[in-house]
């Protein structure tokens, strides 16, 4: 079954309702880049008259996990994906139309051969950079994920 964004945001609605219901939603989907777009409304704002930092980071992470989710479902294996860390750094206040961009799609193959290979778990950090309308970056995700072969039961 392909991975397709309005398969995506379908999950979204039904598996992480927090996200979709604050207007997470995964745009763009290939081997390489992901594109998630999130609208700062009264909905998702913090005191400050900007986008809540956790809308962000729901967005960023979504870049990255959606690309782990489409390559996990081409190698026809059962591997489990877990956030281990993430770090992230706000520059701009966020507000209007905020798109965050992964595009280390290419850095999940290596680690989900290794963890095919082996049966040892593997990581891998990936960013997401999210710009508003004007194309000013306002906050930038890193986030180390997990791989590992689901045990057999």
């Amino acid at each position: 079954m392909a991975v397709t964004p309005s398969k995506i945001n379908m999950f979204s609605f039904f598996k992480l309702p927090s996200a979709w219901w604050c207007g997470v939603r995964l745009r763009e989907l290939d081997k390489i880049r992901a594109i998630v777009t999130v609208k700062h409304r009264w909905f998702n704002q913090n005191p400050f008259n900007s986008m809540f930092w956790a809308v962000q980071g729901m967005a960023a992470e979504l870049t990255t996990g959606a690309l782990i989710i489409d390559q996990i479902e081409a190698s026809g294996k059962k591997i489990s994906m877990l956030v281990a860390n993430n770090t992230a750094n706000f520059s701009k206040k966020a507000t209007g139309r905020i798109t965050f961009t992964c595009e280390d799609g290419h850095l999940i193959k290596e680690a989900l051969d290794k963890t095919i290979a082996t049966g040892e778990g593997q990581t891998v950090w990936m960013k997401s950079v999210g710009v508003n309308s004007d194309g000013v970056v306002v906050s930038t995700f890193k986030f180390e994920w997990t791989l590992r072969l689901k045990q057999k039961k």
